[in-house]
Formats: structure tokens, sequence, C-alpha cells
């Protein structure tokens, strides 16, 4: 009896790790991470790094851009607003 119930408290803990993790974008700068909540449930750039990257590069990925990376770039300082507004309406019909 205690062995089904320890599986079943394992299943549950895997099931709610995986619904985090398709819930979630973790988004590395160096030694810091964001999470971002995606508008869907999938497992695309579920761990991305900006690290180094111009923020036109990181603007191109739809998933992100959707989710809200232009505003995190502008609060971690890597773009403007302006710059922001400027890359997400290029990239708006990718």
């Amino acid at each position: 009896m205690n062995s089904r119930i320890k599986q079943y408290i394992l299943f549950a803990l895997i099931a709610v790790a995986g619904y985090f993790l398709m819930n979630n974008h973790f988004i590395f700068n160096g030694r810091e991470v964001h999470l971002l909540k995606k508008t869907s449930y999938h497992l695309h750039y579920t761990f991305y790094s900006i690290k180094g990257k111009r923020p036109s590069t990181i603007m191109k990925v739809s998933y992100l851009r959707e989710a809200g990376i232009g505003d995190l770039l502008v609060e971690l300082g890597i773009m403007d607003e302006t710059q922001r507004t400027w890359l997400e309406s290029e990239y708006a019909y990718e």
C-alpha cells in the first residue's frame, strides 16, 4: 500500500514538472534566469540563452516574441522601447 502511494506521488510530481516546463520559457542571461509565460503549451524554445545575441536575433523567434521577450529585453537594458516597437512591427508577420 505504501509503495503504491509513493508511486502516485512520484507520478504527480513528474506531471507537475512537465506542466511547468510546457508552460514557461527559461531565459538565460549569463547566470541570471528569467521566466516568461508561454502563450500555449509546447516545448519550443523552453530553454533559451540571450547572452551575446543581438536584439534583432532574439526578436526573430515568434514563440519568444509572443511571450513578451521584448519587454524583458527593455527591462534588462538590452534595447530601448523604440527599438522594441520597431522590431515587433518588423517581425510581426513572419
